[in-house]
Parts: C-alpha cells; sequence; structure tokens
C-alpha cells in the first residue's frame, strides 16, 4: 500500500507548530515548493555548532528517514545548505534553535 504524503507547505506548519508547543524557537529560512518540495531541517545549538538533517528514501526497505546531511561548525553547515539550495530551488529550510539540541524528528508523525 502506497503511503500517503503530505504537502510540504502543510508538513511545515505542522512541525513549527510541533516545536512551539516544546518552546522551541524555529524558522523557515528558505520557502520551497508547498507541495512537494523536499525540507532540510538545521539544529543550530548555539554555540557555533549545527547539524542539518533530510529525509531519505531506503531503497531496501521502502522507508523514508531523517539522515545528517552535515554536522560540525555551523559556517560548515551553512555552506553545505547553500550547496543544496544551488541545485534545488524548492528546497524548504527550516532553522531550529536549542542549546540541547532538540528537533524533534524523531518523534511520532516527524520521524518517517
Amino acid at each position: 500500500m502506497a503511503e500517503a504524503r503530505l504537502a510540504s507547505g502543510f508538513w511545515v506548519q505542522a512541525y513549527l507548530r510541533r516545536l512551539s508547543l516544546f518552546d522551541i524557537p524555529a524558522f523557515v529560512t528558505a520557502h520551497g515548493d508547498d507541495t512537494a518540495g523536499a525540507i532540510l531541517v538545521k539544529l543550530n545549538t548555539l554555540d557555533g555548532q549545527a547539524k542539518a538533517f533530510v529525509r531519505q528514501y531506503d531503497m531496501m526497505t521502502g522507508d523514508r528517514a531523517w539522515q545528517v546531511l552535515a554536522d560540525g561548525a555551523e559556517a560548515d553547515v551553512d555552506a553545505s545548505i547553500a550547496r543544496q539550495r544551488s541545485f534545488d530551488s524548492d528546497l524548504w529550510v527550516i532553522e531550529v534553535e536549542d542549546r540541547a539540541g532538540r528537533h524533534l524528528l524523531d518523534e511520532d508523525g516527524l520521524s518517517g
């Protein structure tokens, strides 16, 4: 049975709302295609470090899961995000700011 996919804009709004329930600040820094744009989440731990997460499809299992695209100094992560944006103008970028490193992507409804 095929998995129904949410429109990207709807998923982003739901994600931002979920983060706000936990008092985790988040901002859309690049608005992608409302219907089918890929989504990248940057976690800024406010100490000069960051991680970027993207959802990837596992051809063996058919699952979609969040994977780390880049991890390290915030400037390096930002450069990686800029490269992604240079070849995908439909890409959404959401920046999450949390010193404790919370992003909620592993929570039910967001994980896969």
